[in-house]
């Protein structure tokens, strides 16, 4: 059975429909989180965290396991200057583990959340659960309506 934790307990408390899938304990990437879980790598979403070169509001970036990130276009899209936090940064912005980095568990933690447009081509997409070896799946809908994430392509 898979781990519960604050996230899956937020989305039950909220009554959000979402599958919890249970992942090796060791830091998985999209592309093999996928491959896992036996789904099409395009529908998995990884979070990448971005800092602004000015200052302020770090971002998190959702986008498929084999894409890449343009920083030009969610620099675009937030009208800022970006850069890719170190994974050291990373994990010490959120306070969570790299592979483990998920928009469900910083939530009201102060972070602007940016989803690639295409997790609108699917009813279902999976992400991080807020810890490694937690994956959950639940319609982009949902992950938007919570996060209050800005819809945009910033696949490069």
């Amino acid at each position: 059975m898979p781990p519960t934790n604050n996230v899956t307990r937020m989305l039950a408390a909220k009554k959000v429909a979402f599958v919890a899938h249970e992942l090796p304990a060791e830091k998985l990437g999209g592309e093999e989180a996928a491959a896992y879980l036996g789904v099409p790598a395009e529908q998995m979403f990884k979070t990448m965290v971005a800092v602004r070169t000015s200052g302020g509001k770090a971002v998190l970036a959702l986008v498929p396991a084999p894409a890449q990130l343009s920083l030009k276009a969610l620099g675009r899209a937030l009208d800022a200057k970006l850069q890719l936090a170190s994974l050291a940064q990373a994990e010490q912005l959120t306070g969570l583990q790299t592979g483990g980095i998920s928009p469900l568990a910083l939530i009201g933690k102060g972070f602007d959340t940016v989803l690639d447009q295409s997790a609108l081509d699917f009813d279902t997409i999976y992400l991080s659960g807020g810890q490694r070896g937690l994956n959950i799946s639940m319609s982009p809908q949902d992950l938007v309506a919570l996060t209050r994430a800005k819809v945009v392509g910033i696949r490069g």
